[in-house]
């Protein structure tokens, strides 16, 4: 009988390995499994049995801090899970006995043009960090680019092409384009970089003569979106991902199809991109303009 320890250390090990999951995915899946068997006493993979699946379900509907996508996720990990065990020959509960719960659709809260015009232009550039910072702003809104990938990127880009290419999430590779604003940002700003730091955004010192300590990370990039937005009076919180979701709203309503836009995003699913389509869809909105309240005098 195979123990609930080593069957997980198997799964975690697969998904890294065979998956090419990022560690933070395999963390997240250990998290949500581990809590999984331990509120249920699980020792083995026999042990795992509908019905305890049913009380964990019901423990976590009860919970008053867990929503409703994260309960969500916790099933998605056991049923995956399941689907291991299943395709490994171990005996356990049947995958597609595990219903997936229904969740409510994301919403997506987008920035009026005016108020993304203002954000882009925030940043004073008469010194390095506000050059970076102009930079980081326009390529995030250019190439629709995670926080992560935007991090990782050198300063190695060709410029005069304006398309480099990303390794996102899975590993994938996906090309992403420079628009004419990310081009010129990264022309003022590269040249007055005197270090031999590869990475294309780096953290300065404070002071006169800020110093380079090494690449910037996400948490810098995040304080550095929202203090822009407040500065120019966005009364809410803004984070780099929002620029992702102006570049993929923006290409919709400018008439690009979803599969391309799919692409640009790097998603692997088309029903993750569709979560823009309800506040781009121009064709309802030309219907409704062309035949709503005609009769009306």
């Amino acid at each position: 009988m195979l123990s609930i320890e080593s069957a997980l250390k198997e799964y975690l090990d697969y998904l890294e390995i065979e998956k090419n999951r990022s560690p933070r995915t395999r963390a997240s899946y250990e998290r949500c499994l581990r809590k999984f068997i331990e509120n249920e006493d699980i020792g083995s993979v026999n042990g795992i049995t509908e019905e305890k699946i049913r009380e964990f379900r019901l423990k976590m509907s009860r919970s008053e801090n867990l929503k409703k996508s994260t309960q969500a996720y916790f099933i998605i990990a056991i049923r995956n899970f399941l689907k291991f065990l299943a395709k490994r020959g171990f005996e356990s509960v049947a995958p597609d006995r595990v219903e997936l719960p229904k969740v409510p659709e994301r919403q997506i809260r987008t920035l009026e043009y005016s108020d993304l015009e203002m954000l882009l232009a925030a940043p004073k550039t008469g010194n390095i960090k506000g050059l970076r910072d102009k930079a980081i702003l326009e390529v995030l809104f250019s190439t629709g680019l995670r926080v992560s990938e935007l991090c990782a990127l050198n300063k190695d880009i060709n410029m005069e092409r304006g398309e480099f290419t990303v390794r996102g999430k899975g590993e994938k590779l996906r090309v992403v384009f420079l628009s004419e604003s990310a081009k010129k940002a990264l022309k003022e700003y590269l040249p007055k970089r005197t270090d031999m730091e590869p990475a294309l955004f780096v953290s300065f010192s404070n002071g006169k003569k800020p110093k380079v300590l090494g690449r910037i990370i996400p948490r810098t990039v995040e304080r550095l979106v929202d203090g822009y937005a407040r500065s120019v009076g966005i009364p809410r919180h803004i984070t780099p991902h929002q620029l992702r979701h102006q570049f993929a709203t923006d290409l919709l309503l400018n008439g690009a199809d979803l599969r391309s836009v799919q692409e640009l995003l790097g998603h692997s699913n088309i029903s993750t991109t569709q979560i823009y389509t309800h506040i781009t869809n121009k064709e309802l909105r030309d219907v409704h303009q062309a035949f709503h309240g005609r009769r009306r005098k």
